[in-house]
Formats: C-alpha cells, structure tokens, sequence
C-alpha cells in the first residue's frame, strides 16, 4: 500500500499542475480574488454561522431594549463580538435619517456577498481547470510514449505522467476544489442571511422609534 502510494507521488507533476491552476485562476479572477480564496479557508472550517445567528438574535433583543428606554442615539452601547453587528449598531445610532442608514446597509451586504463570490469563484476556476490541464498532461504523456515506441524503457514514464497529470486533475477538481467551493457557497448564503434578518430587524426599530408619537415618549423620559 506505502508502495502503490509513493508511486502515486510525483511532486515534480504536481507542482506544475498546481502553478497551471494557480496561473488559471489569477488570470480568471486577480490578485485580490485570489487573496480572498486563500483567506476563505480559514472560516471554511472555524465559521458557524448559527452561532452567529443566535448570537446576533441575543444582541438584537437588547439593543431593542436599549432603543425602548434610552433611544436609537444609545444602541451602539450594547456590546457585541461581531464585527458586522458592531458596525451596524453604530451605524444606527450616528445616522441622523433612517434612508442613510437603510442605503449602508444595502451596500454592505451587497458588497460583503460580491467579496464572497468572487473568492468562490477562484475555487471554481479551480475546479473546472483541473481537469483540462490533467488533459493537457495526459496528451503530452501520450505524446511522449508514441515518441518512444522504439525503446520501451522510455515508455514507462510517458504513460506514468499521462496518468498521473489525469488523476491529479480528477483529484484537485472533484475533492479539493468543488468541495471547497461549495462549502463557502453555503457559508456565505447563511451568513448573508442572518445578516439580512439583523438589517430588517434594525429598520424595524428605527421605524418605531423614529414615530412622532414614540420620540415625545422618549423626550419625555429623558
């Protein structure tokens, strides 16, 4: 088995299948997307977006609460480990009219999703690649043993790389790339939705205590 496994293992073949994808997906996507592709595999295992969620829906009740008593001006006091629920509880408390805090919110989740696509993207790029330039291999191997018909020790080493290059596509594509790929689709689908809730929840809010009616209350408290 340690065998069959060390003659599966050719680092010189696979490095060049490797900078072939990573050349691939520069050109296809840029150096930032490809920046983001690689940062994406840390939450790729460490994120948990339920957790978010339940937290962000804890952090909702009490700005709610702090909304009710002192105001929307007093909401960024409520503390919170999220960067984007931080964020968004300051913006609703600095932003004088409800359109301005309503148009930040939509450009940050459209941006926060167009930062998530195009680091899936890379992987994708990868993915669809993979199996083109373990073709490309394969031709050349091919190429390489037709050439050596007359010395068959040569031949040998044609038809490794010729499969090699067509495993290692097969491989990279099928368990690496996709996969990944697909997780950070769901992640992002997720996260984007929780965040969604928090930007209406927030409106909500700020409708509320924006009304006539509850502002005098407030005055009147304060």
């Amino acid at each position: 088995m340690i065998a069959m496994a060390s003659q599966l293992f050719d680092p010189l073949t696979l490095g060049v299948m490797i900078a072939g994808l990573v050349l691939v997906a520069l050109f296809q996507n840029g150096f930032s997307a490809m920046g983001r592709a690689l940062a994406a595999l840390r939450p790729l295992v460490a994120a948990d977006p339920l957790r978010d969620r339940d937290a962000a829906r804890r952090a909702m009740l009490k700005i709610d609460q702090v909304a009710q008593l002192r105001g929307l001006s007093c909401t960024d006091r409520v503390k919170t480990a999220n960067p984007f629920l931080a964020e968004a509880a300051r913006k609703l408390a600095n932003s004088d009219r409800i359109e301005h805090f309503e148009l930040w919110a939509r450009e940050s989740l459209a941006d926060r999703a167009q930062r998530h696509g195009a680091a899936r993207n890379v992987w994708l790029s990868i993915a669809d690649a993979a199996p083109a330039l373990g073709m490309i291999g394969t031709i050349v191997g091919l190429i390489g043993m037709f050439a050596a018909m007359d010395d068959p020790a040569k031949m040998g080493p044609a038809m490794a790389l010729a499969l090699l290059t067509t495993l290692y596509g097969v491989v990279i594509a099928n368990i690496l790339a996709a996969p990944v790929a697909q997780r950070l689709s769901d992640l992002s689908e997720a996260e984007l939705a929780w965040q969604q809730e928090v930007i209406e929840r927030m409106l909500a809010i700020a409708r509320r205590e924006n009304a006539p009616a509850r502002r005098a209350a407030i005055r009147e408290v304060a």
